[in-house]
């Protein structure tokens, strides 16, 4: 039967979830948190009917590290929190940056610090671009405005952090985990998932069968080893920045005022623009 895309009333939550699936996610591992827990029970329901698995771990540290085995293994693999529960998952981070795996987390931000509350923040900002956790390393970051583009970006999470080895980070923030809208997604998985199955990863520990074993590490005892190796990542941070670097505008050729922002307050932003035109004020 032919596919064709079908408008779905989903929360932003539930789009990250099925955009995951669709991308070829087929291990998730998390933790419950407020305002990302539709994420975890949607994933819940459909990882089985997809053929991958969901595990709800004992904690943020360790949903971390059990998808930091699944990527080792090669497998397409996420896990998703809020704020908190983020920051827990640091040093599982800096490790999968360390032992360069490709892996998926995302961010539905809440107010902090510490507990804070369960609003929509935006202050993980810094933790989110400039690594976060221990040691000179960077994540690929996507910060999707609207439920559609939360869809349609984890599609690219998957694929960039594949290309560049190195872990992706779906920025979002409890307004957009919460707010549903509709969107087109493509159900079951198809094309997508068999293409991103066929990625091929010699570096993963598969079973060393017909070849030498593969050896992943983040450990570099031999003097002058760590230096190399992080002059490596700084050059291919440095070529992710020229590359990859991505930003929508708006009205921006003769405007005297600019409105810099992300995320959902990008929608804001956008709405405030409009008005300052309506009243003669080249803003973009």
């Amino acid at each position: 039967m032919k596919k064709k895309d079908a408008k779905v009333l989903l929360s932003g939550n539930e789009a990250v979830a099925e955009g995951a699936i669709q991308a070829g996610c087929r291990f998730y591992a998390g933790y419950p948190i407020t305002p990302q827990n539709e994420l975890t029970a949607y994933m819940a329901r459909r990882m089985p009917e997809a053929g991958g698995v969901f595990i709800q771990a004992e904690s943020e540290v360790a949903a971390i590290n059990m998808v930091m085995g699944a990527a080792a293994a090669g497998v397409r693999a996420m896990t998703s929190s809020s704020s908190p529960g983020i920051s827990l998952k640091q040093e599982g981070i800096s490790y999968l940056a360390g032992a360069e795996l490709p892996a998926v987390i995302v961010n539905m931000m809440r107010g902090g610090p510490g507990l804070g509350n369960i609003w929509p923040s935006q202050s993980d900002y810094f933790q989110a671009t400039k690594g976060g956790g221990h040691g000179d390393y960077h994540c690929l970051v996507l910060a999707p405005s609207r439920v559609q583009e939360a869809f349609d970006l984890m599609f690219s999470a998957f694929d960039l952090a594949d290309t560049y080895r190195m872990p992706a980070m779906i920025l979002g923030d409890g307004m957009l985990g919460q707010v549903m809208e509709p969107l087109s997604v493509r159900f079951p998985s198809g094309t997508d998932a068999k293409k991103a199955a066929k990625i091929s990863k010699p570096w993963a520990l598969t079973g060393c069968a017909g070849r030498k074993p593969n050896v992943i590490k983040s450990f570099y005892l031999k003097d002058g080893d760590l230096e190399e190796f992080n002059l490596r990542l700084q050059k291919k941070y440095s070529l992710v920045r020229a590359k990859e670097t991505r930003y929508e505008g708006m009205m921006l050729k003769d405007a005297r005022l600019v409105l810099v922002a992300y995320g959902t307050m990008a929608r804001i932003c956008a709405a405030v623009v409009r008005q300052l035109r309506s009243e003669g004020i080249k803003a973009g």
